[in-house]
């Protein structure tokens, strides 16, 4: 479906965004990494309650919401299968930063998930993580890595993921049951995106 030119409603107790899906096609040059060291840690069959909170701790300001209402059941399904890895960034002891990689489709890396907590952005953990997230997935024999990001996300997202050499392909328009109204999400995270009832 095509959205027509000029505004269209979105129904009262939905959120809309813009997704823009971004990908690149061969391994490119990494940017420098921070002069501060984090490390990396690979989550093997991730337990669904820390899974589950580290998503909220990195995505809940963002509207992060899918994996918060997946039924355990597929939740534990996508996150223990052998194609799909989790990571964590590692911050003074402390998981800080989130990263998921999926293999499933042949040929290809989703990075489905990624983010670092709000006390490490800006400090070059985001850059870090995702030079880590091009190493692993490029060691693989793939042909493509792609990501997706939308309009809740952190102003500069988009613009990071260009830096770090994904081109965009595809825009379209997602719209969802606004989280904040069924308490998925805390009434008072994402101020950028405001809640009508």
């Amino acid at each position: 479906m095509i959205v027509p030119d000029g505004y269209s409603d979105v129904p009262t107790g939905k959120i809309a965004a813009i997704v823009t899906h971004l990908e690149m096609t061969a391994r490119p040059a990494l940017r420098s990494d921070p002069p501060r060291a984090w490390s990396l840690r690979r989550v093997e069959t991730p337990p669904l309650d820390w899974f589950r909170d580290l998503y909220r701790r990195v995505g809940e300001e963002w509207l992060w919401f899918s994996r918060m209402q997946m039924p355990d059941a597929e939740l534990a399904a996508r996150l223990h299968s052998l194609q799909l890895e989790v990571y964590a960034l590692i911050d003074d002891g402390r998981d800080e930063g989130l990263l998921e990689l999926d293999f499933r489709e042949s040929g290809q890396c989703e990075i489905g998930m990624f983010g670092v907590t709000a006390k490490l952005v800006g400090t070059g953990a985001g850059r870090w993580l995702m030079n880590r997230a091009l190493e692993v997935a490029w060691s693989r024999p793939i042909n493509r890595v792609w990501l997706h990001t939308c309009t809740f996300d952190h102003p500069a997202a988009l613009a990071f993921y260009q830096r770090s050499g994904f081109r965009a392909f595809r825009r379209q328009i997602e719209i969802a049951d606004d989280p904040r109204l069924d308490g998925t999400a805390p009434r008072e995270v994402a101020q950028h995106v405001p809640v009508i009832e």
